[in-house]
């Protein structure tokens, strides 16, 4: 069985959070979010809080355990870009792209 969490428009670049998954990807789920939790990443959080909703879509909607799941697929997909500018000297101007990121997480048992 396998269950998904999305976390969608997370103010964050999915390079960075492509790390962080990285560090978790195919661990069992007590071990991933005790790695979130002593990451020094500020946004391992947010990383930590779509691994736990995968978690209680399957003990909610599946019945299954928590002890036994392992996170199998874990991604990060570029969302929209809040498109900015900054004022540079003799009336120019210089885009600033501000990205975010789609976060989707699948456990399943072992």
């Amino acid at each position: 069985m396998r269950v998904r969490a999305t976390a969608k428009a997370v103010r964050v670049s999915p390079q960075k959070v492509r790390l962080i998954l990285d560090a978790i990807r195919g661990k069992p789920v007590d071990e991933a979010l005790t790695i979130l939790q002593f990451l020094p990443s500020p946004n391992a959080w947010k990383v930590a809080k779509v691994v736990s909703s995968a978690v209680a879509n399957a003990e909610n909607n599946y019945q299954l355990s928590s002890s036994n799941l392992r996170i199998l697929e874990a991604s990060a997909d570029e969302g929209f870009r809040l498109k900015r500018v900054r004022f540079k000297g003799r009336g120019r101007v210089n885009p600033i792209l501000k990205r975010t990121s789609h976060i989707t997480v699948v456990v399943g048992d072992e």
